[in-house]
């Protein structure tokens, strides 16, 4: 009797046992499944975000080339009268050439009709006591000396800004993004301003649509970086649309 008692609780100990194995078999087989469905959930998502960003990149990389190309067949009136106009008011190079931060804050040569005397950029040091901007990283003066009598005319109705469509051609600029700052005006970001590099630099932004320089440094940073986090092809579409009025009415432009 003992020995059939004992054979009995032998048989449920090896029964637990087996039972015990199946079961941690099994919670292990279930977490591997629930593992591997979840990195595969996490490998699918990046893989449709990335496929939206470069999606996104590519109909406003389409949209630069295709308007940049039909606005410069456009504006080549323009462009061969304000070349002709500044060389009567002022003789010098029609095209002024700076280094300005792109994306990432990576260097290019921006291109503007020359809007002010040829020596602007060496009298500026004599002229930093007088910057209003408050912020101090970028210079503003209304009544800037080195600016030219066809130069104030072209920075009022932002034709200086025309040649940088050929930045856009190239890859340099987009047509709508943060405004490129200067190498200088880089330097002295904070990490916070340095949200502003994170896309590829426009001709036109949300700022210049709102305001333009009446906008102070750190209102334009703070647009940016909304329209960074926000923007869209139909936001873009939407600022170009509202930079026409914006450049005929010449508000906010000094």
């Amino acid at each position: 009797m003992s020995q059939q008692c004992h054979s009995n609780e032998s048989h449920e100990h090896h029964q637990r046992l087996a039972e015990e194995k199946f079961i941690e078999q099994y919670k292990a087989h279930h977490s591997f499944l629930r593992r591997t469905v979840k990195h595969l959930r996490i490998h699918y998502k990046r893989a449709v975000w990335r496929f939206v960003i470069q999606s996104s990149r590519l109909v406003k990389r389409c949209l630069d080339i295709s308007v940049s190309l039909v606005a410069i067949l456009l504006l080549l009136p323009v462009y061969m009268l304000t070349a002709l106009a500044i060389q009567l008011d002022a003789p010098g190079p029609v095209i002024f050439k700076q280094q300005r931060a792109g994306r990432f804050g990576k260097a290019f040569t921006m291109y503007k009709f020359r809007s002010m005397v040829v020596t602007a950029e060496h009298d500026k040091h004599a002229l930093l006591a007088s910057n209003e901007s408050a912020a101090g990283v970028i210079f503003k003066m209304k009544q800037d000396p080195r600016i030219t009598r066809v130069g104030r005319f072209i920075r009022k109705y932002s034709i200086d800004e025309l040649p940088q469509l050929f930045n856009v051609l190239r890859g340099d600029m987009s047509l709508v993004g943060p405004r490129p700052p200067t190498l200088n005006e880089v330097a002295q970001y904070s990490l916070s301003d340095r949200k502003r590099l994170y896309v590829a630099p426009g001709i036109t932004c949300i700022w210049q649509v709102s305001g333009r320089s009446e906008i102070d440094f750190a209102g334009q940073v703070k647009l940016d970086v909304a329209y960074i986090q926000s923007q869209s092809l139909w936001t873009d579409i939407g600022i170009l649309l509202k930079t026409i009025p914006a450049v005929l009415l010449g508000k906010g432009a000094y």
